[in-house]
């Protein structure tokens, strides 16, 4: 099933919601959605399943001994910076602020000036957010489940 059939047939049940079952319902998804994304961008992963490009190596003139190397965006996919949002037409999981601005370079494998006065350099996709296949298949029974006759 792919989101927009998801979308088309999770609106016609959730229209049958009252307003604050449906919020309480899109909140969990919501909630259970972000954790995921935080999983997949920890796990350095696309939504394909794909590992994420490797970071260019920086060059050094001398080598630093002990040097911690840590993984791509450690900070990022913190809750301060993965917001998720809820109403009662629909929920949404994504960057705020300065965050923002970064995922949507890497998103989409743009340019960008990595500091100040620095010339632009071409970053690769790397796909923060996105669906993968059993996330859309467990949407689609959080779904029937919530809305089954217990």
């Amino acid at each position: 099933m792919t989101l927009h059939a998801l979308e088309d047939w999770a609106d016609t049940l959730l229209a049958r919601l009252e307003p604050s079952a449906r919020r309480q319902l899109l909140t969990r998804l919501a909630q259970d959605l972000r954790r995921s994304q935080q999983q997949r961008i920890q796990a350095q992963r696309n939504p394909d399943g794909s590992r994420y490009e490797k970071r260019k190596p920086k060059q050094r003139l001398r080598k630093r001994h002990g040097q911690v190397k840590r993984r791509m965006f450690t900070k990022l996919r913190l809750a301060r910076h993965l917001k998720m949002s809820t109403s009662n037409t629909g929920l949404s999981v994504g960057f705020s602020g300065r965050a923002s601005r970064i995922a949507w370079v890497h998103q989409r494998g743009k340019l960008d000036r990595p500091g100040a006065g620095q010339a632009a350099v071409p970053y690769p996709s790397r796909q923060l957010l996105g669906l993968t296949r059993e996330e859309l298949a467990w949407i689609h029974d959080a779904l029937l489940e919530h809305l089954s006759p217990h």
